[in-house]
């Protein structure tokens, strides 16, 4: 089955049976909006805010100034990050990979092997952010830190785990106040919240 907002000309009825991955993908190079894929299914992406734009903007300008020499590489939201075990494919709005990117065979444009994610919560998204999104992106080896940072006020929330791939055992921890600063383990530097939300009017 799948699943839309709405049914833009280039894309099936709901009612159609599932796709193959292939079938997405082809859908997706010519699609006016941005779909996920998982097991079948197409789900269309809501659109973001400006708020939500520029917060995304001064990570990508932050983090990539701070790891620009480095073996890090970050990339933005034009990139997907395909899921195997749920077949699933979907947009972060910030990754950040450990040396060479691997991709999902001969494609460019999946990632298989994100380190850090970050998502920008958005109230249609906020749930699925927390609960399943997360749950599918730790079924990759590489995953080991999240950020879901809110627009709607400096917050954000830090999940990490440096034994990864070993132990499924998540640390947690929640920033308020943009005098303080987040510890990125896996990148070994630290995110400023006034960084993040840096000429954001909240």
């Amino acid at each position: 089955m799948v699943i839309a907002q709405a049914n833009p000309p280039n894309l099936p009825d709901a009612t159609q049976t599932r796709l193959t991955p292939d079938e997405y993908r082809a859908i997706e190079e010519t699609a006016e909006e941005r779909h996920e894929y998982c097991n079948g299914e197409i789900i269309a992406m809501s659109g973001g805010s400006e708020v939500h734009s520029a917060i995304a903007c001064n990570l990508l300008i932050y983090l990539g100034f701070l790891l620009r020499d480095t073996d890090f590489r970050l990339y933005n939201s034009d990139l997907r990050v395909w899921i195997p075990q749920y077949h699933c494919g979907t947009y972060t709005d910030l990754m950040v990979v450990n040396g060479e990117p691997e991709f999902n065979g001969s494609r460019t444009d999946e990632i298989l092997n994100p380190l850090l994610i970050v998502e920008v919560l958005s109230p249609s998204t906020e749930a699925y952010d927390r609960g399943e999104k997360f749950r599918k992106y730790r079924s990759l080896a590489s995953f080991c830190e999240y950020l879901l940072v809110s627009k709607a006020e400096p917050y954000i929330e830090h999940y990490h785990n440096l034994d990864r791939p070993n132990s499924d055992r998540w640390q947690w921890q929640a920033y308020d106040r943009v005098e303080m600063a987040i510890a990125l383990h896996s990148l070994n530097i630290e995110l400023p919240m006034a960084e993040v939300y840096r000429r954001i009017s909240l």
